[in-house]
């Protein structure tokens, strides 16, 4: 089964994932609670464990220059810039890669970085890595992860994703077929097998391995790093929390219905590309612009092809769609000064925290026509951008199943919205009892973010 979100019409599929639910975030002023315990470990401290109980939701960021030197290199180096990364040094030699897509086979030079040993704050469930690059022609990379159970046994090293930016010299893909009996990675997601009896993830590294053509200088550059860990008990209904803000954020309004039937290649075309249309939103909202250039391959009688360039360069030619998570948030950092993650958070409260400080999140939910009044559709996977809330603090979202551009912005009532975001248990239309999306978002913020973006942020356990 595969594990990233798609539109989806009609009689409604079962969902792709088991994916978790989480529980209420703690508040900017939450002094010692979660938020501290996470900065605590993150600066090699033992977090107080008198205090709060850790996030259900642990994400742990490599960013900075003490925190590349701080990996093991083997052929990569740490670059100290205004916005330090890592880079390929003196390569380890050469491997030959068969692209499964392309039915290709090219040499490249390689060099590694491996994380230290992480432990998670919460045993996990579920585990999804993501990254911020650039892989200019003739560059590539490889993400992969190893756990270790709280038995004390290991996973083998999984591929968590093989990408580029472009698609002149791999084929972005995810890899299937991975898994231990214990564990499986799903599209982009290495989950428990069996999560209420099994072993929980405790602890993991992650690697990095950088690709360029033999007998050139090219190389990848790696801005930031991150794994999202989280583990709660399954749940069809969630707590409600209290409406806290009014504010909307003058998000730009895409529909991914005006592309239907355009470049079916990916992913039958625009009925499928939610994902990719929820990210261009939030990426132009930050001032990310697409050139010309970059567009010239697009049909010129199409409308908005800023939408057909993000479904083109966030497709996963093994999942064929567009709904990889990791593979939408590189995308977003392909844009100057912008950084994205995937993470889950835990209730709208999170949300309207991110909205004060100017932040919009794209979430993922599913659920039944008559669960989400005004939708007019049910689906077993869909992002939306969540843009503000009205002043009765329900959800003001950018819903890109819409018919027009003009037609995207919708309120959705609070108590519904936070039911079928949050869930981890639902019914789907034949009364089978599905998983739900659990809290998943995507967040995109400038990578040098103000003072109450960067505390929201720190507030939701993502650090800056």
């Amino acid at each position: 089964m595969s594990s990233a979100d798609q539109s989806s019409r009609g009689v409604e599929q079962p969902s792709r994932r088991a994916l978790l639910a989480v529980t209420v975030a703690a508040a900017l002023a939450g002094g010692a609670g979660p938020a501290t315990a996470t900065a605590a470990r993150d600066a090699g401290e033992s977090p107080d464990t008198g205090s709060a109980p850790a996030r259900p939701v642990d994400h742990r960021a490599w960013f900075t220059y003490a925190d590349w030197t701080g990996g093991t290199a083997r052929g990569t180096r740490a670059v100290a810039a205004t916005r330090p990364g890592l880079v390929l040094g003196t390569p380890l030699g050469t491997v030959d890669y068969a692209d499964p897509h392309t039915r290709t086979t090219a040499r490249w030079e390689y060099a590694t970085w491996t994380s230290p040993v992480q432990r998670l704050a919460v045993p996990a469930t579920e585990v999804i890595a993501s990254w911020n690059a650039k892989t200019p022609a003739g560059t590539w990379l490889q993400t992969e992860l190893k756990a270790t159970y709280s038995d004390g046994t290991d996973t083998p090293w999984f591929v968590m994703g093989r990408w580029a930016s472009g698609d002149q010299d791999i084929k972005r893909t995810s890899v299937d077929g991975q898994g231990d009996g214990r564990s499986t990675v799903q599209t982009d997601t290495l989950a428990i097998d069996d999560a209420a009896a099994g072993p929980r993830l405790a602890s993991y590294r992650i690697r990095l391995t950088l690709y360029r053509r033999p007998g050139t200088t090219l190389t990848p550059t790696v801005w930031r790093l991150g794994v999202t860990g989280s583990a709660v008990p399954d749940r069809f209904t969630v707590p409600a929390s209290v409406p806290g803000l009014a504010r909307e954020l003058p998000v730009p309004r895409y529909s991914q219905e005006i592309h239907k039937g355009q470049y079916p290649e990916y992913d039958n075309g625009g009925e499928a590309w939610c994902s990719p249309t929820s990210s261009q939103m939030v990426i132009e909202y930050w001032g990310g612009r697409l050139t010309a250039g970059q567009l010239a391959w697009v049909n010129p009688a199409y409308a908005d092809p800023q939408v057909c360039h993000a479904a083109r360069h966030t497709y996963d030619h093994q999942y064929r769609g567009c709904g990889n998570w990791p593979f939408n948030a590189a995308y977003a950092a392909t844009f100057k000064d912008l950084q994205g993650v995937v993470t889950r958070l835990t209730s709208l409260t999170d949300l309207e925290t991110l909205i004060a400080a100017g932040i919009p999140a794209m979430t993922s939910q599913s659920f039944l026509k008559e669960e989400l009044t005004g939708a007019g559709y049910g689906t077993a996977g869909h992002l939306m951008t969540v843009i503000g809330f009205t002043a009765a603090g329900d959800v003001i979202a950018n819903d890109p199943y819409s018919a027009d551009d003009a037609s995207v912005r919708r309120v959705y009532r609070r108590r519904q919205f936070e039911n079928v975001w949050l869930r981890t248990r639902r019914k789907n239309a034949e009364g089978k009892v599905v998983s739900g999306t659990g809290g998943v978002c995507y967040l995109y913020f400038p990578v040098r973010p103000g003072a109450l973006q960067r505390a929201a942020l720190t507030s939701v356990g993502v650090r800056v």
